[in-house]
């Protein structure tokens, strides 16, 4: 996403900002390629949150360790377990996981796959600051 693009969206009211990495850089080893594409969008954010969705489902846990410092080093508010979109979603695991391996300024946001009460409140225990909740907003309305 181009600076100019960032900024005209932040521009029209985004108060946060959520990017997904490059996964084939990750694989490739290419992180300060990665850590740069990050810094470079925190920069251009203007102290909006940013929240780096790293898709925990395709990753070892050797190069989530490695995204949490990564993400730590770039300013970023927030690392992400997934967009949902892939092949799963938030894990206890990672979630845990991360919170052992980030920075003190780093947030956690588990999402994806969350799809009952119990499971939020244990992901929160585990250290997840967020949840992306739209399965158990749906649940609720379904119970209406």
């Amino acid at each position: 996403m181009s600076n100019f693009i960032l900024k005209l969206i932040i521009a029209n009211g985004a108060a946060e900002i959520d990017m997904v990495i490059n996964i084939g850089f990750l694989k490739d080893r290419r992180y300060q390629e990665i850590e740069d594409e990050i810094r470079q969008i925190h920069d251009a954010c203007d102290e909006k949150v940013l929240k780096v969705i790293i898709e925990t489902c395709l990753l070892t846990d050797e190069e989530k360790i490695k995204m949490c410092e990564i993400v730590t080093n770039t300013g970023a508010q927030y690392i992400k377990t997934s967009t949902g979109f892939s092949t799963a979603g938030a894990t206890f695991a990672d979630v845990e996981l991360m919170k052992k391996h980030i920075g003190k300024n780093v947030k956690i946001k588990a999402a994806g796959g969350i799809s009952s009460f119990d499971d939020a409140e244990k992901f929160i225990q585990l250290g997840a600051s967020r949840l992306g909740t739209s399965r158990l907003v749906k649940l609720v309305k379904a119970t209406q």
